[in-house]
Parts: structure tokens; C-alpha cells; sequence
């Protein structure tokens, strides 16, 4: 299930970051970017490098964000719901009137 996450997130956050990057880098110029008013003096590839695995980075944190804020309380808590909450028949596996088929 871990592998199966890390692939929803890194794929889609790849794929964005691939699209990201060519329409930045076909609205700016690599050679004439400045950071904080100076030249960074990185070759073009090394800026088209570092501009895709930034925007790579933010797409696996929005990605990241999406698959943390989907799990219900349960699974984030690792708690069973509360009686109430549970099917007819369903207790917890600790109570003693569990019983198992």
C-alpha cells in the first residue's frame, strides 16, 4: 500500500512538473534569470535542472497534501471508530464478546 501511495504522488507530481517546466522555461530565458538581483552563473541545463526539480518537489507536496487529507480520522488515528459509529455485530477485537468466524 506505501509503493502504491509513493506512485500516486510522485507520477502525477512528475508529469506536472514536466509541463511546468517547459511552459516556465518557454515564458523566461534560463541565461537571463537573476536570484535575489544576482547571477547565479549555472550553466542553462543546470537552471532547466533545478527548475524541474523544484517544481517536481512542489507537485509531490501538493499530491503528498491530497493523499494525507483524504484519510478519514480512523486511519490517520489508528483507532477503531466508537461503538456508535460501528456495523451491527462489528466490536472490537479486545472486547470480550468478539467473536471470530
Amino acid at each position: 500500500m506505501r509503493a502504491q501511495r509513493l506512485i500516486w504522488i510522485l507520477w502525477p507530481s512528475f508529469i506536472v512538473a514536466a509541463a511546468a517546466t517547459g511552459v516556465f522555461f518557454t515564458l523566461f530565458d534560463p541565461g537571463e534569470l537573476r536570484l535575489f538581483g544576482r547571477e547565479p552563473g549555472w550553466s542553462r541545463l543546470a537552471v532547466y535542472s533545478v527548475g524541474f526539480f523544484a517544481f517536481w518537489a512542489f507537485g509531490a507536496a501538493s499530491s503528498g497534501l491530497t493523499c494525507f487529507f483524504q484519510r478519514g480520522a480512523a486511519e490517520i488515528n489508528r483507532r477503531p471508530p466508537p461503538p456508535a459509529a460501528r456495523a451491527e455485530g462489528c466490536s472490537k477485537p479486545d472486547e470480550p464478546s468478539a467473536t471470530r468466524p
